[in-house]
């Protein structure tokens, strides 16, 4: 038998409630939602390349990384050469500006204090004063960085005499050497300015890819092991090879004066000093305990580790060219 008074409870209820109060209300029922996170727009892109990329393209090789980003970064140099002798200018001052970012992030691991805000400003602004002042602008630069690392040294006491040079050496390393390139585009106007350098940079490309692609495949004799494990002497050999091919291309370009012989021979020592620009980056790399100078480059790791060929190859193609009369100078 049901109990009357426990029946009678919620009818109760219900009376109380008509005589005015207000209902109980199940907060749990009308609380709002959570918002969903909301997702940033370069995220919803990524995903979205991501979806659209193909399967067979979504866990590329080693190789295929390596090759899309060198695909990017020449596409991105052979525009700016193309375009005129600004964005030839202002590529160049940003490649040397990054570079030495990088370079000075390695040091720091070496327990070194460099002054990375005046290495990096004295960096970009080498090739665009050598641009509009010659020889006289890379002058000022260097006289300015120096004195500016002295008046730091003096009155910040925690600098040592050793963050001042790695201060000074970076600057000059990836400014001060790019600056030769700018002395090869200036000395041809216009079009063929543009080939020209674009000359040397493919003497330095073929370097970099012969020795590479031999390297992997038939290299036996080990050039560099403590230095570089991967670099043989057949890489090494035929890079020098066709990067003096590659040299000489400036031969047909008008206004330049250039046996194909001497131009072979420029070719070969430019790709030796491409050889000592990429061993002396990676002596820095193995003194600091770094495997890569950067991220920014996949496949390549960071720029420096793939402009570090150019730099020396650059001032010797300046002066090799210049020297032997090769290209008018009048900076």
């Amino acid at each position: 038998m049901t109990d009357p008074v426990l029946t009678d409870v919620p009818a109760q209820q219900d009376e109380v409630h008509a005589e005015g109060l207000p209902p109980r209300i199940d907060k749990s029922a009308t609380a709002p939602e959570p918002e969903a996170p909301k997702v940033k727009a370069t995220t919803r892109a990524a995903n979205f390349a991501k979806e659209k990329t193909p399967k067979r393209f979504k866990n590329p090789t080693d190789l295929q990384v390596r090759i899309r980003t060198g695909v990017v970064y020449i596409g991105i140099t052979l525009g700016c050469i193309l375009l005129g002798e600004i964005p030839t200018v202002l590529m160049l001052a940003a490649t040397a500006g990054i570079c030495a970012g990088e370079f000075y992030y390695m040091v720091r691991r070496d327990a070194k204090l460099p002054n990375e805000l005046l290495g990096i400003i004295a960096a970009v602004l080498y090739p665009i004063s050598v641009y509009f002042a010659g020889w006289a602008g890379l002058v000022v630069v260097t006289v300015a960085l120096m004195l500016s690392l002295l008046i730091w040294y003096v009155f910040w006491t925690r600098a040592r005499i050793g963050d001042v040079s790695v201060s000074f050496f970076g600057a000059c390393y990836t400014g001060m050497l790019l600056s030769g390139l700018i002395v090869i585009r200036m000395a041809v106007p216009g079009f063929w300015g543009s080939v020209l350098l674009l000359s040397v940079y493919a003497s330095v490309w073929a370097n970099d890819s012969f020795a590479y692609l031999v390297g992997s495949k038939l290299g036996r004799h080990k050039l560099a092991p403590q230095l570089s494990p991967k670099k043989s002497w057949e890489g090494f050999l035929a890079g020098l090879l066709f990067s003096g091919l590659a040299f000489m291309l400036v031969t047909l370009i008008p206004g330049v004066t250039l046996g194909l012989g001497q131009a072979f021979l420029f070719g070969v020592i430019c790709g030796v000093m491409e050889v000592l620009g990429d061993l002396a980056e990676s002596r820095i790399k193995r003194n600091v305990g770094v495997k890569d100078s950067g991220t920014i480059m996949p496949g390549h790791g960071g720029l420096l580790d793939r402009c570090d060929s150019l730099f020396l190859a650059s001032i010797t193609a300046a002066l090799l060219l210049v020297g032997s009369g090769a290209i008018p100078f009048s900076m």
